[in-house]
Parts: structure tokens; C-alpha cells; sequence
């Protein structure tokens, strides 16, 4: 087939795959090029925009390295990669809500003893936590391991900051027989996500800003249970609204009540104000 236009290109293109050994792999491909030529003929770019185009995705695949990811950047902040997780996470009644893992995440993270203090000497607002795991059902998930990870007082992570010889504020916890752990930590600040590449060009160019609210990490894992990605925000938070990588659902924000100074539920003695977070996840079943 020749003589090629705007009418008869996109199922040239589609004809082209027709012999992929994968049907799935086909079925994407076909799907790709059905869409992104309708947006083509959609937008009609001109030749500029075009060039403009495939640079600014040229500088994307260039900031990328190994503790950095700019494309799942651009995915975040363009509401895809919530996307993907609201398909691949479709809950059941009683288990918690997921978001995105973020870019901060550790495999590594330090093991604590439940009631230990992840903040390791950082400076911040006392946070003391009670965390209950328990099935989508109710039933407590005994030895389920909890992975938390946060900001610091300063809107940054302890990758981030080239001053630590260690983590801080991150930890790797196992629930006890009732699927409760406890752990003190420090109120988490929101923070911007990087903005000096080509995304954060992308924000400025639209007016939005790079700011994530105030927010725990959760990762849980249990046995016969599919993995647990989420977070916990902190509700009053000025960018609840207007998260830049689209994460915050209702079922995920707390208050975190202001605690008076007095005795801790573990019996810490605190002279200041504090505060406290009560949070109980449920976890979805794998199919049987």
C-alpha cells in the first residue's frame, strides 16, 4: 500500500502488526497507534511543536539515572501512574485504598522492634503511631511486616540529604499476634517532588506547582495477601486538594490529633505537644 494521508495511515500502521506472535502485544500496539494518531489529528501539531515534542521527551530519558526516574515523573504527574494503580487495585469492601509507591522507597529499610523511634535523633513534632493489619475481613494478620518511610521537618527524605551517615525516618516493622505494631516517629511536612528537569518545566509552563502533602508511607506485606502500597495524610494539609501526583483519597486522611503534653500510651513522659496517629489497614486476599 502506498500513497499514505491522514485518513489511511493509522490503519496501514495497525496492518503493519498484524503478524505479532503476542496477542497482547498486538492488542497494545493497536491500541497505541489508534489513539495516538487520533491525538495527532486531534491537536494537528505543527512542525515546531512537533521538534518541541520529541525533545522534551529526549530530555526526559536524559535526566533519568539510577536513583532517579524522570518518566515515572512525567507518568505521576500527568495522573497515569494513579491510573494504572486504580485498574490493578480494584478493592474489596474493608481493605485500604492504595497510591503510589513514590520515588524514596527503600528495600533496605533498618529493623525496629515495635514501640522504637524511627525519627533516630531528627528534629520535629513527637508522632507516636498504633497501627493495626488486619485481612479485608477483620482478621488480624499476625506477623505481617510494615515497611514506613517519610519526610523529614524539612520536606526532604533521608536519600535526599548528603548531611546522614544512616536512615532516618524509615524503618521495617513485624506485627505482633494481633497484627498491631507501635513506633514512634516525627509529624511528617509536605514536600516538593523534583522539579529542576523537564517535568518541573512542564509544571511551571502550566501554572502548577510540585508539592505533595504531608503524608506517611505504608508498605505491608502478609502472607496469602496481595502487597499493600499506600498513605496516610495529614488532614488540614494546604495541598490536599491539589497533590501534583494525583494520591490523596478520602479513606487516606487522618487528623492526627494534637496530643497534650502528659504520659504517652507507652508510657513516655511528654513536656510539649504531640501528636498521635490511629490507623487500621485491611489487606486484600490473594484468589484462592
Amino acid at each position: 500500500m502506498r500513497d499514505f494521508d491522514e485518513h489511511n495511515i493509522t490503519d496501514a500502521v495497525i496492518d503493519r502488526f498484524g503478524d505479532t506472535p503476542d496477542p497482547r502485544l498486538k492488542a497494545i500496539l493497536d491500541s497505541l497507534v489508534h489513539h495516538l494518531h487520533d491525538f495527532v489529528r486531534d491537536v494537528e501539531p505543527t512542525f515546531d511543536e512537533w521538534i518541541a515534542a520529541i525533545g522534551f521527551l529526549t530530555r526526559t530519558g536524559q535526566m533519568c539515572s539510577e536513583s532517579r526516574q524522570e518518566f515515572i515523573l512525567l507518568s505521576d504527574t500527568l495522573g497515569v501512574s494513579m491510573l494504572v494503580d486504580a485498574i490493578n487495585h480494584r478493592m474489596p469492601e474493608g481493605a485500604t485504598e492504595t497510591t503510589v509507591l513514590g520515588p524514596f522507597y527503600l528495600d533496605n529499610a533498618p529493623h525496629f522492634a515495635s514501640g522504637a523511634d524511627i525519627a533516630v535523633g531528627m528534629a520535629g513534632e513527637p508522632l507516636y503511631c498504633e497501627v493495626a493489619i488486619s485481612s479485608a475481613n477483620g482478621t488480624p494478620l499476625a506477623g505481617a511486616i510494615v515497611d514506613v518511610w517519610q519526610s523529614d521537618s524539612e520536606g526532604f527524605y533521608d536519600v535526599q540529604r548528603t548531611d546522614l551517615d544512616e536512615s532516618k525516618l524509615r524503618g521495617r516493622f513485624t506485627a505482633d499476634d494481633q497484627g498491631i505494631l507501635r513506633f514512634w516517629t516525627i509529624t511528617p511536612t509536605a514536600y516538593p517532588i523534583p522539579h529542576d528537569g523537564p517535568v518541573g518545566q512542564m509544571l511551571i509552563a502550566t501554572n502548577r506547582h510540585p508539592w505533595r502533602p504531608a503524608h506517611l508511607h505504608f508498605m505491608i506485606t502478609a502472607a496469602a495477601h496481595e502487597p499493600l502500597v499506600t498513605h496516610v495524610f495529614v488532614d488540614g494539609d494546604q495541598y490536599l486538594e491539589s497533590d501534583a501526583v494525583f494520591g490523596v483519597k478520602n479513606s487516606l486522611v487522618d487528623p492526627y490529633p494534637v496530643q497534650a503534653p502528659g504520659v504517652a500510651p507507652d508510657g513516655r513522659v511528654m513536656d510539649g505537644r504531640w501528636r498521635r496517629l490511629d490507623y487500621k489497614f485491611g489487606l486484600k486476599p490473594m484468589p484462592a
